[in-house]
């Protein structure tokens, strides 16, 4: 059974094809919004739109291109695009954390929204879609994070609890570490929507 059979929030939002009103004929249109996972033919334009997002903020990139394209081809189902009218314009990326010997942690390794779809609450929205999808896998527990101070207060408005100063730095950059539960398994509960 595919991740999209049971996961119906990922399902693609199509509109009705407007009709001309000459020909009585349908226009081909594309999807206004779609949520899916990441495939490995997505990694150029996550790259391009996290080094937009990253750069200017604290001068480097989160995840290189070829550490995208390992993750998507490792875990693609612990990522998540939204796509409008066919082009990415959000995406998180995550995997198991290699830090919680039972493999039930995922670490969210970056979220980011490409910069003219910025401010209009899509990260809000990708993230709450991400912690849906999570609660559906049987294995994930809880979600993992590390930002700066300043997205504290932007994940906690996503149900994230910080957790403390991060023992990982990046140069002058500290960060802290958060997490969210999400005790997986929703899929298998009576009316879970999954």
């Amino acid at each position: 059974m595919s991740v999209l059979g049971v996961l119906p929030f990922l399902k693609p939002t199509h509109l009705k094809s407007p009709r001309s009103s000459a020909r009585g004929q349908r226009r081909h249109t594309l999807p206004a919004s779609e949520f899916r996972c990441l495939s490995p033919e997505d990694a150029v334009s996550v790259f391009e739109i996290e080094r937009e997002a990253f750069i200017s903020v604290s001068g480097d990139c989160p995840l290189h291109l070829d550490e995208i394209r390992h993750f998507l081809n490792l875990c693609p189902e612990l990522s998540l695009g939204w796509f409008e009218e066919g082009r990415l314009v959000a995406f998180i990326i995550g995997s198991l954390w290699d830090q919680d010997p039972q493999g039930r942690a995922v670490h969210i390794h970056v979220l980011a929204v490409h910069r003219p779809f910025r401010q209009q609450g899509k990260g809000s929205i990708l993230m709450w879609r991400y912690l849906q999808y999570l609660r559906c896998l049987p294995f994930a527990r809880r979600a993992l994070l590390m930002c700066e101070d300043f997205l504290v207060p932007f994940y906690q408005k996503c149900g994230f609890k910080a957790l403390g100063p991060c023992e990982v730095t990046v140069g002058e950059l500290a960060f802290i570490e958060m997490q969210h539960p999400v005790r997986g398994h929703a899929c298998m509960r009576r009316n879970s929507g999954c």
